[in-house]
């Protein structure tokens, strides 16, 4: 039997009609596989489970004899361990690629147990970040350096780059319970996440000012959809989520309690407090005979579509082009806040689960120690001074230095 690891043995090996095996007489289960064009591919034979196995590992020529030799002992220890090297091959040729995997997590995770919009976002986030850095690899291949280096891709956007993180940890840890990729694997797992700086972008009263008057402009000149016009309004006169009032139905208004009754949301069904002026809106828009929808859509029962565009059109012509529609949303609740509202009161009309979730909007509030420090040092001058002296508070002490 020739020894393998011998150069000269191997080169001498010449092509047959069929292939053909030559074995290592060194290394039991080591062989030179000859086709009959010439390639020679060196692999191992070994028995697991009771059947013969084999692994290939590696073309002669880029793979010299010796160092075939040695991954051929290396797998030959590994099988004597109690590994099947043959199984786990066939298991990651077979495995399914992260495209595959994501298509899986929406089937099987995502849309029997996730809200419509929390759908929309998993499927912009793999459409835009996930699938294009990982997705044409195999699951099981798919290593620590892979998912950071698609994180750093998008530092410039961190708040992006961190939901893009966390769903991919999420898939992973998917595979992981569906048997496409071994326990405690994650390559997500040490990854740091970006730090996020909350962005807090409230209208001031001449930008409110201005928003209005661009409405009415674009409302009067026909040049952006009526129902758009009437869903912005809507925002910032609720409160409400961009998700809330899109999907707005008119049975969920019930003019007479003043509230919106919506049977879902990011937390829920709730009721949502709604001002004066919010219920005359409602009640000047008539309904789109038809369509179910308070923002109505082009197709006939549909709702509001493209609203981006058509919010494009009006901020520009406000003269603010780093507004958001949630941006709204956090200006409802800073007018609350400044006008002496408490946070708790705040909280309760955006709907918000947690107290800390409004407390973002405290540094707006009055400063309650400060009108209490008025009061106490008023009573005690009015007390010293017999009552009889005018007790200045610290507003009226600046307005008059100023």
């Amino acid at each position: 039997m020739p020894k393998l690891r011998n150069k000269g043995t191997v080169d001498a090996a010449k092509p047959a009609a069929g292939e053909f095996f030559l074995w290592d007489d060194q290394l039991p289960g080591f062989y030179l596989r000859v086709y009959p064009t010439g390639r020679k591919v060196y692999g191992v034979q070994y028995r697991s489970q009771g059947r013969t196995r084999r692994v290939s590992v590696g073309r002669h020529g880029p793979t010299t004899p010796d160092n075939a030799w040695r991954a051929a002992r290396a797998i030959l220890s590994r099988v004597d361990e109690g590994d099947d090297p043959a199984t786990e091959r066939d298991r990651e040729r077979k495995a399914p690629t992260v495209r595959a995997l994501a298509d899986l997590y929406l089937e099987r995770h995502a849309r029997p147990k996730k809200k419509a919009s929390s759908i929309e976002s998993d499927e912009r986030l793999f459409r835009l970040v996930l699938l294009p850095a990982l997705g044409h690899l195999k699951v099981p291949a798919v290593t620590r350096e892979d998912v950071a280096a698609m994180h750093h891709q998008h530092r410039a956007t961190p708040v992006q780059a961190n939901r893009a993180l966390a769903l991919a940890h999420k898939l992973f840890q998917l595979a992981e319970r569906w048997g496409i990729r071994a326990d405690t694997t994650n390559p997500c797992r040490h990854i740091d996440r970006y730090p996020e700086k909350p962005r807090e972008r409230f209208l001031s009263p001449a930008e409110l000012a201005s928003l209005g008057e661009a409405l009415a402009q674009l409302e009067r000149e026909g040049n952006v959809h009526r129902s758009a016009i009437l869903a912005v309004r809507l925002l910032i006169l609720s409160g409400c989520r961009r998700s809330e009032i899109l999907n707005l139905r008119w049975d969920e208004v019930d003019f007479e309690r003043g509230v919106l009754a919506l049977k879902d949301s990011k937390t829920g069904g709730k009721e949502v407090p709604l001002g004066a002026a919010a219920l005359k809106l409602l009640a000047d828009n008539q309904r789109e005979e038809g369509n179910p929808f308070v923002c109505w859509g082009e197709r006939p029962g549909a709702r509001l579509i493209g609203i981006d565009k058509a919010w494009r059109a009006i901020r520009a012509r406000a003269g603010m082009s780093d507004l958001r529609l949630h941006d709204l949303r956090h200006s409802f609740a800073s007018v609350g806040a400044a006008g002496g509202e408490s946070l708790l009161i705040v909280g309760k009309l955006l709907g918000h689960r947690q107290p800390a979730t409004t407390a973002r909007y405290a540094h707006l509030a009055p400063d309650p120690a400060r009108a209490a420090a008025d009061r106490i040092s008023g009573a005690i001058a009015a007390t010293m001074t017999g009552g009889g002296g005018a007790v200045v508070s610290l507003d009226q002490a600046r307005r008059r230095r100023g």
